[in-house]
């Protein structure tokens, strides 16, 4: 027979069971025509990446839901994989390259420089999913998946071909996200904005034929040398005289319109805004309204181009100041204000971004999009929460094309051809046979473009006849389950949508959960700069994978932040302790019974306290069910932490030894349907805290070896077991025992005296139960005397709770009260203060110590005589 042990050893139990359910494949999935499926795709980290707290939330809570639904009989299958991260990957090689080496990606050439890539990512990628593998998540490794592997970089060339053949990839100038160090595109999850304290500057723009000027107000002065407007608000009165105007462009010279465009912001500076189509979104916009030219002044590394004037060559920086300056000597400087802003920078070089007129190649969004919104309308995709459907309609409905080439290395590279001599382009899945006579696009298509199919192309989906003999395509196809951040719904959710409705004519997923993000407890996003983000790994080894896995999920209600703190783990910890003190209790006294004679194996009695078990047990189930199905985990977390710490510790174990101390010949069955009870309750825990469960599954009982408790029954709900009858007796016990406990808690050593427990019911239905409650009362508190029921309805002088009152009538002797001795303390207490301030008061009348002693030791001594003298006042009033 095992031994229970008398503590739960998190690193060592953690690392036996991780081991056996991968060695084992335990978790390994394949089509089961006998099973209803329940599919899940991670979202696909970077290869780059490393665990962090957001990774344990969001796994977690698909781990939650993939092992409740193997545990319900659903043939589970959730696929793991990482995404290439095009940029952040190429940039960490890129860094070491120069490190190691002294030299760049261009020394080595394309070729050699991506297959450095895949050496360093053979090597030293993936060190999040082996991280992931400690968190215990229930994948099937076999399927692991690699945006850039064979299969899907199939299916990758195979959506840009038919999307550029029905006309919805094109390649045109567009305004991108620009990063000047890296020289690439960025996707709008690629930059993040920083607030930075800058000038606002106001420049003359001369309006032809006239004396007057338009002011414009501008942090960016560089480039108006690339403005080809100013443009006003139509409802703007201040500037309805210039209706077909004319302003001159400073320093360039050149004539340029007055436009009247709604766009205008009448309260920015003046009400007119310099539009230089080929620097700003907004401007581009605005230009192609009105047909203006979009002129770039700028080179991709951040440079002033040809179209600069004697400024061609500078950095944005240094054209600013020469072009101020010059601004300032020809009178179009008109003043400069502070001005704080919120600045685009790129995450991975730290680049400001410039938005930039570029070719890229595009999708066409719009027309894709309208189906993928009706799918959201009709509840075939629903939100947790809800709130997130608002904000999907308004990014579909205003949805803008899709920029997907990327000026980097690493990545899928364009399956577009150019013909050397006749331009021609060439568009299929493999590339021309005279390969020689066309040069291949260099840019390589956004990382997004490859995880917006990965519902699909994780199952093989390759857009061809074969897709029908596909047996997990079709069985595991559409998933059920997505767990996600909300920051991606637009680059990510609504794209798989989209791909999944043109591709599988079929929604990806049916339910999306958006996970909390996670904060410091002083509200804060955590940051590496902050300081603030514990590690994920060290909170492991410190206080266990499931207590952290537990703390996580307790800590994140549906649609809130998370306020964590490592110190929180503690709540997991604590937890667990108490489930597993709880296992080696009813272990230890099982086969203590079963090792003793007389103790006898008939029914015990099924009284309201095994009614009210049963009824909270099921309650509780009742709620796991609905708390599950409402994407409400937080709430399944405590519902449980409520039944087992209080309604089965604190008080059903109290009273199962009470029943077999009361009822001997039934201490058998009576511990058994305590360990029921007790296994239930870990199988409903399974989900959250695996491993744990796991242990003391097997500890239960040893024939167990070589099984899992993954794979036995969920507990289901017996609706005829909620009892409230029973409930509300029992809190009414509860009252009566607590009521009784505060009273007891009064005196010292009250177990050397005889005394009667006098209970006064409070109200009507108090009376009612009272005689039942009496015997289970005696035992609990455990007094020499007898237990009266007070019926008068004179004075009471005890201890009130909700439904009793309690007092105990001593028979011989009365013991001293607790609160006697606190007053003892404080009199001696009050004592040594009274000597210790006449002792202060004669130093303080002392002529000989007033006279030699410096000043700060005097103001020192009166110091502690006032603070003396107040607790003095204080004590005596607390006596």
């Amino acid at each position: 027979m095992k031994e229970f042990p008398p503590k739960y050893e998190p690193i060592e139990i953690e690392e036996k069971w991780r081991k056996f359910w991968e060695d084992n494949e335990i978790y390994k999935s394949s089509v089961n025509s006998e099973k209803e499926k329940y599919s899940v795709v991670i979202p696909p980290p970077n290869v780059t990446g490393m665990l962090h707290i957001g990774h344990i939330l969001n796994n977690t809570i698909q781990d939650i839901y993939c092992r409740w639904k193997r545990m319900s009989g659903f043939e589970v299958c959730w696929v793991p994989g990482m995404d290439h991260a095009g940029i952040a990957t190429q940039i960490k090689v890129e860094q070491e390259l120069k490190k190691n080496e002294g030299k760049s990606k261009y020394d080595l050439g394309r070729e050699e420089f991506v297959k450095l890539i895949w050496d360093w990512k053979d090597k030293y990628g993936g060190i999040i999913l082996k991280q992931l593998r400690k968190l215990g998540v229930s994948v099937d490794w076999s399927r692991e998946r690699f945006t850039l592997d064979k299969g899907l970089s199939k299916a990758v060339k195979e959506v840009f071909v038919d999307l550029y053949k029905k006309g919805y990839i094109y390649k045109g100038k567009r305004i991108i996200n620009w990063d000047n160090i890296t020289q690439t595109a960025l996707s709008d999850d690629e930059i993040s904005y920083t607030e930075k304290r800058d000038k606002l500057y106001y420049v003359k723009y001369p309006i032809v034929g006239t004396d007057e000027a338009l002011i414009i107000a501008t942090t960016r002065p560089e480039t108006m040398l690339g403005d080809t407007a100013v443009a006003v608000n139509p409802a703007d009165k201040r500037y309805e005289k210039y209706k077909n105007a004319k302003v001159i462009l400073p320093l360039v010279n050149k004539e340029i319109p007055v436009l009247f465009d709604s766009y205008v912001d009448v309260t920015f500076g003046t009400g007119a805004l310099k539009i230089t189509p080929a620097h700003d979104i907004n401007d581009f916009e605005v230009g192609q309204r009105h047909g203006l030219e979009a002129l770039n002044i700028l080179t991709k590394d951040g440079k002033i181009n040809e179209n600069g004037l004697e400024f061609q060559g500078m950095s944005v920086n240094e054209a600013r100041k020469k072009i101020l300056v010059k601004l300032k000597e020809e009178g179009y400087l008109v003043k400069e204000e502070d001005y704080i802003h919120n600045v685009a920078i790129s995450e991975r070089s730290g680049a400001v971004i410039e938005p930039f007129l570029s070719d890229q190649w595009f999708v066409s969004m719009k027309e894709l999009s309208k189906p993928a919104i009706q799918v959201v309308k009709d509840g075939k995709v629903r939100f947790h929460p809800d709130k997130w459907t608002k904000t999907y309609y308004h990014w579909l409905d205003n949805v803008r094309d899709w920029c997907i080439s990327r000026q980097l290395w690493w990545g899928h590279q364009i399956p577009i051809w150019y013909h050397k001599e006749t331009g021609d382009i060439y568009c299929e899945t493999t590339p021309p046979v005279d390969i020689e006579n066309w040069n291949q696009d260099p840019d390589v298509l956004d990382t997004w473009f490859s995880s917006w199919l990965w519902p699909f192309s994780v199952f093989g989906w390759e857009n061809s006849e074969k897709d029908k003999d596909n047996k997990d395509l079709n069985y595991y196809y559409p998933t059920d389950f997505l767990s996600t951040a909300p920051e991606i719904i637009f680059l990510w959710v609504a794209r798989m949508i989209i791909s999944g409705l043109e591709y599988r004519n079929d929604i990806p997923f049916k339910d999306v959960y958006f996970h909390s993000t996670v904060r410091d407890g002083k509200g804060r996003k955590m940051s590496k700069s902050l300081g603030n983000s514990p590690d994920p790994l060290v909170l492991m080894d410190r206080f266990g994978t499931d207590a952290l896995r537990f703390t996580i999920v307790y800590l994140a209600p549906l649609g809130s932040d998370v306020l964590f703190d490592e110190k929180n783990t503690e709540i997991g910890r604590n937890f667990i302790t108490k489930l597993w003190n709880a296992g080696r209790f009813l272990m230890m006294t099982r086969d203590k019974i079963n090792s003793e004679s007389g103790l006898g194996n008939s029914e015990p009695e099924y009284n309201f306290v095994e009614k009210w078990i049963d009824s909270r047990y099921n309650e509780t189930i009742k709620d796991i069910e609905f708390y599950l199905n409402s994407y409400r985990l937080n709430d399944y977390t405590k519902s449980l932490y409520s039944f087992v710490w209080s309604d089965f510790c604190d008080w059903y174990i109290e009273l199962t030894k009470v029943s077999i101390y009361q009822n001997k010949s039934a201490a058998k069955k009576t511990i058994e349907r305590a360990l029921g009870i007790y296994e239930n309750v870990l199988r409903l825990l399974h989900p959250v805290i695996p491993f744990v469960t796991e242990e003391i599954w097997h500890l239960l009982d040893e024939s167990r070896e070589g099984k899992s408790v993954s794979f036995i029954d969920y507990p289901k709900l017996d609706a005829s077991k909620i009892d409230e009858d029973s409930e509300k007796l029992f809190d009414l016990f509860k009252d009566l025992v607590t009521t009784s406990r505060n009273e007891r808690a009064k005196y010292t050593a009250i177990n050397e005296y005889e005394f009667d427990i006098c209970i006064k019911p409070l109200n009507t239905t108090a009376s009612y139960s009272v005689d039942n409650l009496k015997k289970s009362l005696h035992l609990l508190i455990n007094n020499k005397g007898g237990i009266v029921i007070e019926k008068s309805t004179g004075d009471f002088k005890g201890t009130n709770g909700e439904f009793f009152a309690v007092k105990f009538n001593f028979k011989n002797e009365i013991p001293k009260m607790k609160n006697d001795e606190g007053k003892d303390k404080l009199v001696k207490e009050l004592d040594s203060l009274k000597s210790y301030i006449a002792g202060l008061e004669k130093k303080l009348n002392n002529e000989n110590f007033l006279a030699k002693a410096a000043q700060n030791v005097i103001d020192n001594e009166n110091q502690k005589l006032k603070e003396a003298r107040e607790k003095y006042e204080k004590i005596s009033k607390m006596l």
